[in-house]
């Protein structure tokens, strides 16, 4: 089956290049409200392990979808009005969380996003036109901006769905390595191959890998960042809050501990697969728990 003519107009957002002068002028906005770090980490979802505005989005969503029900019932216009309110107010989440991400996504991901938070943002200002017009009485055009934003926030949530499983944004891109890389010990290389207390890149079963020997210890991540797939051994080694040797990713900055493979800071949620190293008759040896 062929896919629809809308969807191949969406896929061709992501290379409108017109849309870039509002993307870069949003981004710069976005960039310097939404601060300090530890502020964007918690939008980003750093604490729970991935990101929390599909979560949040249900309440505006939900709220929008059950006035709608609402609207065709007589006599339930009260009700209804009380959840468009609590739509609109509940928006304000949802945006932070949404902005926060978008402004660390590739080009393309960012210029579809641009859309999906235009059209959710004609809904939201619908919904609120429509509240203003329940409270004076004049229920039969609210009713109807209500179904007109509601029409949008499905478009809006089409499109989101595009961003999530067409063009993988906010999904774990070290999520494979664990499938993929073979069970048991694996040969690495010699140890001295390696530079001391550097960032270096190694290979095994066809899967990057990143290694830090610091004298005869070895720390070895998954080179893939979890965040949107950055070559990590290309990005910086630095110091952790604890001490530890932390690796930043080099196109977003996400913080990895090296030790531990844990986020240190966003905007991945995910950690960085880590494997269990062993030096045998000066080679290394690396394991992946649970591989295979």
């Amino acid at each position: 089956m062929r896919e629809l003519r809308f969807v191949k107009a969406l896929t061709a957002l992501e290379n409108a290049e017109a849309l870039d002068p509002i993307v870069n002028k949003v981004k710069g906005i976005v960039n310097t409200i939404i601060q300090p770090q530890p502020v964007r980490d918690v939008l980003h979802g750093v604490p729970v392990g991935h990101a929390v505005h599909p979560a949040i989005i249900l309440v505006p969503a939900g709220a929008w979808i059950s006035a709608g029900a609402l609207d065709l019932i007589p006599g339930m216009e009260k009700a209804s009005k009380f959840l468009v309110g609590l739509g609109v107010l509940s928006a304000a989440p949802a945006v932070a969380t949404g902005y926060t991400d978008w402004s660390e996504m590739h080009e393309q991901q960012m210029r579809v996003g641009i859309v999906h938070s235009a059209a959710n943002a004609v809904a939201t200002g619908l919904y609120a036109v429509s509240f203003i017009q329940r409270a004076r009485g004049k229920h039969t055009s609210g009713k109807v901006l209500g179904f007109v934003g509601l029409a949008l926030v499905s478009g809006a949530g089409f499109i989101g769905g595009h961003l999530s499983y067409r063009q993988a944004a906010g999904v774990n891109h070290a999520e494979e390595i664990p499938h993929r890389f073979p069970e048991g010990w694996q040969l690495l290389g010699p140890l001295y191959d390696f530079a001391d207390n550097e960032l270096n890149k190694a290979e095994v079963a066809g899967l990057p890998l990143l290694v830090l020997r610091r004298g005869d210890k070895v720390e070895v991540l998954s080179n893939t960042c979890s965040h949107l797939s950055a070559p990590l051994n290309e990005g910086e080694l630095v110091s952790g809050d604890g001490g530890d040797p932390c690796v930043v990713c080099p196109w977003h900055a996400s913080v990895f501990s090296m030790t531990t493979g844990e986020v240190e800071a966003g905007p991945a949620t995910a950690p960085q697969p880590r494997f269990e190293t062993r030096v045998v008759d000066g080679v290394i040896e690396v394991l992946l728990p649970n591989a295979g």
